[in-house]
């Protein structure tokens, strides 16, 4: 069994410093990996990295993380990854890596995504430049985290895990606005993970929504957004046997 722990949305600045290190210290004894989807700062700032930082440094597990909206706000992302890579954590973006924690190989595809909506309610590649780019910007991180998940799967990995910000599925999104999903994921996301298959789907970003949802092919896909998870972090656990093939879902996660 492979013990995945995630959260998302921490937001962390000088004032928590701290505030998740001592349930982050008691990972070893029930996680594997630990998966950090995006908004791990307030405004993207350095110093609010650097808090980030102190709080997975040496934690004993490996930390794997996407950057979110909140880690761009000020304009420095690369940055931010260098910190946080500085710290020891694997900060990906349209990348793999693979970890091998507990005796399994763990690949993790990451990308922070981006918005546009879902299907029968998405934006279109019409129109104003900035309105096509929008869309091609959400296309680019969705084929990158295809392209990262098919490489993953010839690596023969125990178990291939979609790290994203945005939501691939608008299931996780229950309890948002219905008016601002466009703004909180895309179903692009979804396609790129169904056709490459994964065992499970991790994002954040919606903070009123829902934990658990499913991409159409059957990839199980967890929210887990600070606020939503209400702890440090979940734990998510998954069959440590055979990779996944394509559509397939995380049939043990919980």
């Amino acid at each position: 069994m492979i013990r995945i722990a995630a959260v998302g949305d921490i937001h962390m600045g000088p004032d928590n410093q701290g505030l998740l290190r001592p349930a982050f210290e008691t990972l070893p004894e029930c996680a594997d990996l630990l998966l950090l989807a995006g908004d791990l700062t307030r405004h993207g700032t350095p110093e609010e990295a650097r808090v980030v930082a102190k709080e997975v440094r040496d934690l004993g597990v490996p930390v794997v993380a996407v950057l979110g909206n909140h880690d761009h706000h000020d304009d420095r992302p690369d940055e931010v990854t260098a910190i946080l890579r500085d710290a020891g954590a694997h900060v990906l973006e349209g990348q793999g890596t693979v970890v091998t924690s507990g005796g399994a190989r763990i690949g993790v595809a990451g990308t922070k995504g981006f918005g546009g909506g879902f299907v029968g309610r998405c934006a279109g590649e019409f129109g104003e430049p900035v309105m096509k780019e929008f869309v091609r910007y959400s296309r680019r991180c969705a084929d990158s985290l295809r392209t990262s998940l098919e490489q993953l799967g010839e690596e023969g990995c125990d178990a291939r895990i979609a790290l994203t910000h945005f939501s691939p599925v608008p299931d996780t999104l229950a309890g948002e606005p219905l008016e601002i999903y466009p703004f909180l994921g895309s179903y692009l996301l979804a396609e790129a993970i169904d056709t490459a298959g994964a065992d499970l789907a991790v994002h954040g970003h919606a903070h009123a929504g829902t934990e658990h949802g499913m991409t159409s092919g059957g990839v199980r896909v967890r929210n887990v957004a600070q606020p939503v998870i209400g702890r440090a972090f979940h734990v998510y656990h998954l069959p440590g046997h055979e990779p996944a093939t394509t559509g397939a879902a995380a049939r043990a996660a919980r």
